[in-house]
């Protein structure tokens, strides 16, 4: 337990400082931006209750806020997809897969779970950030565009994580 704890703490320090400082500075194209701190949130265990999942995300979306100047974005984001992600893996999981010690991830998941998961959750979060941040429908199409592009880019990133930092089933 405490390894578990300590693995998070250590991950929640890590995607924080590795936004703020190296990805918050990369703009391809002017609208291309990766998000992925919220790496954190779904990886996060099964058991986590909801009422600490959502204070996590406040305080990882708060953080992010902090250290990048945007007031409140990354925190109602980070919230919405903390609310919204029970739901997602108990709609997309068999009661099977759920059993204990089962850790989110391709390794224990599979690869379409794993996507499926990462890519509902992934969108709804761009969708809402870079609405919010426009906050004007004026220019619905551009900021769609957006959000898909980082969307997109915030996946590979994701996806090079899970292969690069977990190991393989035995």
């Amino acid at each position: 337990m405490n390894n578990l704890i300590t693995k998070n703490i250590i991950r929640f320090i890590f995607l924080v400082l590795f936004q703020v400082f190296i990805l918050n500075n990369i703009q391809l194209f002017g609208h291309l931006n990766p998000y992925l701190y919220i790496l954190f949130i779904l990886l996060l265990p099964l058991e986590t209750p909801r009422w600490l999942l959502l204070v996590l995300a406040f305080i990882l979306g708060f953080s992010i806020d902090y250290l990048s100047n945007t007031i409140g974005l990354n925190i109602a984001a980070s919230v919405f997809i903390a609310f919204l992600r029970p739901v997602i893996i108990r709609l997309i999981s068999q009661k099977t897969e759920l059993g204990s010690g089962v850790y989110i991830g391709i390794r224990d998941m599979g690869l379409k779970w794993f996507f499926l998961y990462t890519a509902i959750l992934v969108l709804s979060h761009h969708l809402i950030l870079f609405y919010l941040e426009i906050f004007r429908f004026t220019d619905f199409f551009v900021t769609l565009n957006r959000a898909t592009l980082s969307f997109l880019f915030t996946m590979i990133l994701i996806f090079i994580s899970q292969y690069l930092f977990h190991s393989s089933k035995k």
